[in-house]
């Protein structure tokens, strides 16, 4: 199990711990959220220092890595010197630092993917201390209605039977305990998991029913690409069929007209 594990085993115990011996809830939530900032500090703590020791094997890897190629100059000059033995000298450090480089390389790329984990543990465990924050609101807003909701039954205690009040007071104290367990170990459940999938698919599927409402009104105004045009409505036809009617009239009486005047001058 991973540091983040345990740690979210260990807020969930001190969480169940609480509720079973919780008698003013107020107080123990906000001592929750308190420890629960402890923790979180504590956390930041070891991503900061993991991301100290990231840098240092950067560092290291990069000092190897120009030692070996300031002795490949040094081994090439030595050759242009004709000093053959100072090369061999220098080439020998230079496969040295290059054993190094390529060590603290393997290190610092290892190291550095840890951190990158650590770092979204980090948020995600921010993130659900921070919801855990504004569920605080409406937890105490719950606890004055069950003591609202005692202060009734304390009223009507001796006026009816106590048996009945005891074994209704019995079933609202389980039934609030099952809650808040519930709804603490749904909290730190998720701090793995999350729902980001899913908001991610709502917005998809949003996203897609616009785009679907958009294309079919631009199919019904004939703008799609082998979309067929509005069709002409009944009145605009009618209008047109009256106005190729007159024409074709006028048509043929100019031609009438016509054959009168070629026959009145032969």
């Amino acid at each position: 199990m991973g540091f983040f594990g345990r740690l979210a085993r260990l807020i969930k115990s001190n969480l169940n711990d609480m509720i079973n011996q919780v008698e003013d809830p107020a107080k123990m939530l906000n001592q929750i959220i308190l420890d629960m900032n402890v923790q979180l500090v504590e956390v930041k703590k070891k991503v900061a220092t993991n991301i100290a020791h990231e840098k240092r094997l950067a560092a290291k890897f990069k000092a190897e890595d120009s030692a070996a190629k300031e002795w490949a100059r040094k081994a090439m000059l030595a050759v242009r010197s004709g000093d053959d033995n100072l090369a061999k000298e220098a080439l020998m450090r230079k496969k040295e630092h290059e054993k190094l480089a390529a060590s603290f390389q393997s290190e610092w790329e290892k190291h550095k993917g840890n951190v990158e984990q650590l770092k979204t543990a980090l948020r995600a465990l921010n993130n659900k201390i921070e919801e855990a924050k504004r569920k605080k609101d409406l937890l105490l807003m719950r606890n004055e209605q069950a003591k609202a909701m005692q202060g009734i039954a304390n009223a009507m205690e001796g006026a009816r039977d106590e048996s009945l009040f005891d074994s209704y007071k019995r079933m609202e104290d389980k039934i609030e305990q099952r809650l808040g367990e519930a709804e603490a170990s749904l909290t730190l459940n998720e701090e793995f998991s999350g729902d980001v999938l899913s908001h991610k698919f709502d917005q998809l599927e949003q996203t897609a029913g616009a785009d679907l409402e958009l294309e079919e009104l631009k199919r019904s105004m004939g703008m799609l690409p082998g979309a067929e045009a509005p069709a002409v409505s009944a009145s605009a036809a009618s209008e047109e069929s009256e106005e190729e009617l007159e024409m074709a009239e006028l048509d043929a009486a100019l031609a009438e007209l016509k054959q009168r005047e070629i026959g009145g001058g032969s």
